[in-house]
């Protein structure tokens, strides 16, 4: 009995297809708004240190304190160094239009 198939992401140009159909406009269009709003997030996360995807979440720099790991393969004790991660919160209203409200 073959297992139950797990749903895909849609590709990107899944998206951009979507997106022009629904909003009348070019694919070739769409493709240039969402690539002007990547680099958008890209700088200004990097300038101000967040960006706000309205109605999805927040694009924040988080910096990670050096600490002591262990190498899984032997077991070995080894210092991770800090370092400065990109971090995504979800907004409230994305979380409920997605999960429903919850209690």
């Amino acid at each position: 009995m073959p297992a139950a198939a797990t749903p895909k992401a849609l590709t990107k140009a899944q998206i951009i297809a979507q997106l022009a159909e629904k909003n009348e406009l070019t694919k070739k269009q769409i493709a240039a708004v969402l690539e002007s709003f990547a680099d958008l997030a890209y700088k200004e996360t990097k300038k101000n240190k967040k960006f706000t995807l309205p109605g999805i979440g927040i694009l924040k720099l988080n910096k990670r304190k050096a600490r002591m790991g262990r190498n899984p393969a032997t077991g070995e004790a080894i210092k991770i160094p800090a370092k400065t991660a990109v971090k995504m919160t979800v907004s409230k209203a994305c979380k409920e239009a997605i999960l429903g409200a919850q209690k």
